[in-house]
């Protein structure tokens, strides 16, 4: 028969292997129960869903009524005031009733989007993502970011309001087109699909402009006026979206939620949430010169922006349907008879990519959330991003930044590893003082004071090496959160996904592994309480990390083997030093 001591090893190596299969099998079971993700061929247009709404679920609105019945913002919002107080009606719904929904919907796809236009009002009612699968085992699906179904409302509006303008009464233009589906390719550069519609007698053309290689379209309203009256209008943008969450969202069960919701960008503050809770106590409106309004997901965005050159009025409320609206209105243009008027704006529905957000509006960057610790998120993430550029892999890319890290908080740690040695040094003194006036709590603290003082010794000096890095720890955290160029990013062998958890969790079992390492060569003082919680560490801190990303659980687990070389290096050294 084995002796106690190698059974009980037997029983724990058995019982860590059966809890390992039993989390294997958690997480396959999780993976199936996953419902699967499909498209319809075409969303809805907006008299389908209308119909397809439950009544009964619409709630109050906090405002006005007269607001509250339209998607169509007031005209009010156009933020000059110089406007004719008689309002002059347009013919450009008298074909809305002609067209099956079917036939409403014109489709254009490039090399980065598909986007699905209703021409009852021109707005953009499905928006995917080609270049981005929703899932690594669903490559030739793409991302879906924008839709209108049944079950969910994510649309970008815009349109004329004003005294001629063509959105008004609640009622939206009816637009033709003499295509219904447009194709660019890689080598068209621009392309534009041209809407049209009458308006007083006058067509007006709805002109979307789009880029072969661009997330970014251009959204346009060309006008000449034919007629003998001035035409006065303004353009208003707006992203309708319900408060449901994305259904495909890849984060992990233990992350904070990412943030999902609206924002805008004024002169007092660059990025300014505007959360779901806030519009249901009270609707916002701001003003600014240029700038953006968004609605954010995890990793993508839809977002309208404005001339750079013109005074804008934000605004954001609720509607009675328990949809949200996001959006803003320019200032009313006067078109004189014989003359021609453009109002435009830019519409971007894609990836949270910083470099490009950045060049397209100021601050629009600011979508990348890296929460309060951003100020240390972003040198990592250009950190992270150079060593990509030198070996093509972001797993190397993150050994290579924990590298850099080490080095340039190698003098704190060095000195925390010092009094660590010193520590290792008293500790067999530490235990006979501790057993020596184990009934004497005041006098066991004098003595040990007094111990440190005459051998050097810093309790508090090995905090150190933990707290050090762990600033950068919570930035990277957010940085592999946020970041869309991590998203699916695989590094080697099993690890296909560097933002998602180990599929084998065999990364945080060598994490813990590491951790228990680290804390062998750590000096055992404190009461044996202590000791025993400390001998924990490694186990919850395992635990812990099953479900955090790869990549930072990579990041932790070469900081651990770094800190294991530099630790018994300074070690040796002080040993050599006292001899």
């Amino acid at each position: 028969m084995l002796p106690p001591e190698i059974q009980r090893i037997v029983l724990l190596i058995g019982l860590a292997a059966t809890s390992y299969l039993l989390i294997l099998a958690w997480n396959e079971d999780m993976q199936a129960d996953r419902s699967p993700i499909s498209y319809s061929d075409a969303p809805l247009v907006a008299d389908q869903q209308t119909n397809a709404i439950d009544t009964s679920a619409i709630r109050p609105s906090v405002v006005d009524q007269s607001q509250s019945d339209s998607d169509i913002p007031d005209v009010s919002l156009l933020s000059n005031d110089e406007l004719p107080t008689s309002l002059s009606t347009t013919d450009a719904f008298s074909e809305a009733q002609a067209q099956t929904p079917e036939s409403r919907l014109v489709v254009v796809t490039t090399p980065k989007l598909k986007v699905w236009i209703d021409l009852l009002g021109g707005d953009i009612v499905r928006v995917q993502l080609p270049q981005y699968p929703v899932a690594l085992d669903l490559q030739d699906t793409p991302y879906l970011l924008l839709e209108q179904n049944q079950n969910q409302t994510y649309v970008a509006q815009s349109g004329l309001i004003g005294p001629n303008g063509l959105d008004k009464n609640g009622q939206r233009p009816q637009y033709s087109s003499s295509v219904r589906e447009l194709t660019i390719d890689e080598n068209d550069g621009q392309s534009d699909l041209v809407l049209s519609t009458v308006a007083d007698g006058m067509t007006v053309e709805k002109v979307f402009s789009f880029t072969a290689d661009k997330y970014l379209l251009d959204v346009s309203y060309r006008l000449t006026n034919t007629s003998n009256v001035a035409f006065t209008a303004g353009m208003f943008t707006q992203i309708k979206r319900d408060r449901k969450a994305v259904l495909t969202d890849d984060s992990f069960s233990l992350a904070p939620d990412p943030y999902l919701g609206g924002a805008i960008t004024t002169i007092e503050t660059p990025y300014q949430k505007v959360e779901f809770d806030d519009l249901d106590e009270d609707a916002l409106q701001a003003e600014n010169t240029g700038g953006w309004v968004a609605f954010l997901q995890h990793y993508f965005l839809s977002a309208w922006v404005a001339p750079a050159d013109q005074q804008i009025r934000y605004y954001a409320r609720p509607t009675k349907d328990n949809n949200y609206l996001f959006g803003f209105t320019g200032p009313a243009k006067v078109v004189q008879p014989g003359a021609s008027g453009v109002w435009s704006a830019e519409f971007y529905a894609g990836p949270k990519d910083q470099v490009e957000l950045e060049e397209i509006s100021e601050h629009l960057n600011l979508t990348v959330d890296y929460g309060f610790l951003w100020w240390i998120a972003i040198p990592l993430f250009k950190a992270l991003t150079f060593f990509h550029d030198l070996v093509g892999n972001w797993g190397v890319a993150i050994i290579l930044l924990t590298l850099a890290v080490k080095i340039a908080l190698g003098w704190v740690s060095a000195r925390g590893y010092r009094s660590m040695a010193n520590m290792r040094r008293v500790a067999p003194a530490m235990k006979k003082l501790q057993e020596r006036y184990s009934n004497d709590r005041e006098k066991l603290s004098k003595e040990m004071m007094a111990l440190y003082k005459k051998e050097g010794a810093n309790p508090l000096g090995g905090c150190l090496p933990m707290l050090a890095p762990m600033p950068i720890f919570l930035a990277l955290y957010w940085v592999l959160l946020e970041s869309v160029e991590l998203r699916q990013a695989p590094f080697m062998f099993w690890i296909e996904d560097l933002s998602a958890m180990d599929p084998y969790f065999i990364l945080p079992l060598l994490m813990g592994a590491s951790t228990y390492l680290m804390q062998s060569l750590n000096p055992q003082v404190g009461d044996p309480m202590q000791v025993k919680m400390m001998k924990l560490m490694p186990i919850m801190f395992t635990v812990l990390f099953l479900f955090f990303p790869a990549g930072l659980v990579l990041y932790w687990l070469v900081n651990n083997l770094l800190s294991i070389a530099q630790q018994t290096y300074i070690y040796k050294k002080v040993e050599n030093e006292r001899a």
